[in-house]
């Protein structure tokens, strides 16, 4: 995966926001190694002029590990063992919690069926962070209350007015604003 400048076309991984939140990501991965996890790709900020990370693969990572249910907010995998389907939903939901998350599977069945028992805002099957502004964007529990994006989110920039004028018996009527 190409790190670098955002507008350039190749590029899957931009930078961190800050030198802070690069440094919490760094923290998060040292946690993890210290329980017993291990860093199988990646793992540390890339030298450069800007706040860089190469994308990480953690593995070993038991769901008692605070880096399997924090939001790192980092190019960051995370990888954990399960024994059956009920299991991995339930891993994926032990958590405060669930803007989005990632079904990988070769069966589309199985796939779309764990995706419907995670509870996130947005489940991306066989993909990660694909999407159109058409489609609503927004978490459950800890990661947020609402949607941006989509069709019902031109109701955050609208106003409904009521008028009620009274001549006669039909007495109220609805108009959209600016009518």
């Amino acid at each position: 995966m190409k790190v670098g400048d955002p507008l350039d076309p190749e590029t899957r991984v931009g930078a961190i926001i800050s030198a802070d939140h690069l440094g919490k990501i760094e923290s998060h991965i040292t946690a993890a190694e210290q329980s017993g996890a291990k860093v199988r790709s990646g793992g540390g900020h890339l030298e450069s002029s800007g706040f860089f990370m190469s994308p990480t693969i953690v593995e070993n990572v038991t769901s008692s590990m605070e880096i399997a249910s924090a939001e790192v907010f980092g190019p960051v995998v995370v990888a954990l063992t399960f024994d059956d389907l009920e299991e991995a939903i339930g891993l994926a939901n032990a958590t405060d919690y669930g803007l989005s998350a990632s079904v990988w599977s070769r069966d589309i069945d199985t796939a779309v069926g764990v995706g419907r028992g995670i509870r996130a805002g947005t489940v991306w099957v066989n993909t990660f962070m694909d999407g159109t502004p058409e489609l609503p964007f927004g978490g459950y529990r800890q990661s947020g209350v609402g949607r941006e994006l989509g069709r019902n989110a031109v109701k955050d920039y609208t106003e409904e007015k009521t008028f009620h004028v009274h001549t006669g018996p039909r007495t109220s009527w609805w108009l959209p604003r600016g009518a």
